[in-house]
């Protein structure tokens, strides 16, 4: 609910100075959308306002203060309901519904008004969408709306051999597969309090930050622990799909990045967060070098275990090798990341 003078909360003024800071981590033209909303908020605003313009004038933000003076006075519907287009947000054309009403006092004053808004998709719609989230990956995905540097363990993993497989299932059987493999996955990577990131066929990415874990040492500790989970959910994989476990390997590429940029990726169809760096193409080129259901770790991830994380993994002492040295380096790997030290976990 909104009070009398609307935007006024916490005894700070809404509209005022420092308003786009509170719509540029979604908007891509922060300053189009405020005075988007602005303007269609004006005849409440200025009705509210005891100085009228003048006083309105003095409080908006540099931004709005033109259209203080140019907007013309309109009367105030008690109730208005309009679905509403805007190509502002995060520079994407989205619907909504947004419906305003008044609220008066026992003496009829008015105490301030209401706003309803709601995405233009019926509730069958948001319900299949939001009833198989995990809110605890969805608040991860929140946190980083805005792209920044953060560091973080990466996790690859693809299942090895996957084309000859797919001969030979039958195309149903194999998409089933690659589900339950994937939701396995992303199951994993939420649980260890990771972020599931971009989706290739039956690859998959994840990220886990250190800022959200806590450390560097429990992001390294929760990379390594989500793909110990995977490959102990593979059993059952197998079996759903009629298959021996042999059948379906997973090979694992788990990396360091110090400088990755994450963010979210927000488009009409998708939201999905990833990260960008020389890092992520480095764990690429690990984890297509655990051939044989191996999981190959680089010595940056390892040694970013403290002692006691290190010594419950089972890896306070571990031998390197350097990726280019590896009988099961790709051109690629040799060609790119041959340096990078790594060792089975």
């Amino acid at each position: 609910m909104l009070r009398p003078e609307i935007g006024e909360f916490t005894g700070r003024y809404g509209w005022g100075p420092g308003i786009q800071r509170v719509v540029t981590g979604a908007s891509e033209s922060p300053e189009e959308l405020l005075r988007e909303q602005f303007q269609t908020a004006f005849p409440l605003i200025l009705r509210t306002t005891p100085g009228g313009r003048d006083e309105l004038r003095s409080k908006v933000d540099p931004v709005l203060q033109d259209l203080v003076d140019d907007l013309p006075d309109r009367d105030v519907v008690r109730v208005t309901s309009a679905q509403r287009e805007s190509s502002n947000l995060w520079g994407i054309d989205l619907r909504s519904w947004s419906t305003i009403f008044e609220v008066h006092d026992d003496l009829g004053d008015i105490a301030g008004f209401v706003r309803i808004q709601k995405p233009a998709a019926g509730m069958s719609y948001i319900s299949t969408v939001a009833s198989v989230g995990d809110t605890r990956h969805i608040e991860r995905m929140h946190d980083v709306i805005v792209a920044d540097r953060r560091p973080a363990a990466i996790l690859f993993a693809d299942l090895e051999a996957s084309s000859a497989l797919s001969r030979r299932l039958p195309t149903s059987e194999y998409f089933a597969l690659a589900r339950r493999l994937v939701r396995a996955a992303d199951q994993c990577v939420v649980e260890a309090g990771g972020l599931v990131g971009r989706h290739l066929g039956d690859g998959v990415t994840a990220f886990f930050l250190a800022e959200v874990l806590g450390s560097e040492s429990a992001a390294a500790r929760a990379c390594i622990e989500a793909s110990r989970s995977l490959r102990a959910a593979v059993d059952g994989i197998a079996r759903r799909s009629d298959l021996e476990p042999d059948d379906i390997l997973l090979r694992f590429g788990l990396h360091w990045g110090s400088t990755l940029y994450v963010g979210l990726f927000k488009t009409i169809a998708r939201s999905e967060v990833t990260a960008m760096g020389d890092e992520v193409n480095e764990a690429a080129r690990i984890e297509a070098c655990a051939t044989g259901g191996r999981t190959l770790a680089s010595k940056a991830l390892v040694e970013r275990l403290k002692r006691d994380d290190a010594r419950d993994l089972g890896l306070q002492r571990k031998d390197y090798t350097l990726l280019g040295d590896l009988p099961t380096a790709t051109d690629k790997a040799r060609r790119d990341a041959p340096s990078i030290p790594v060792c089975d976990v």
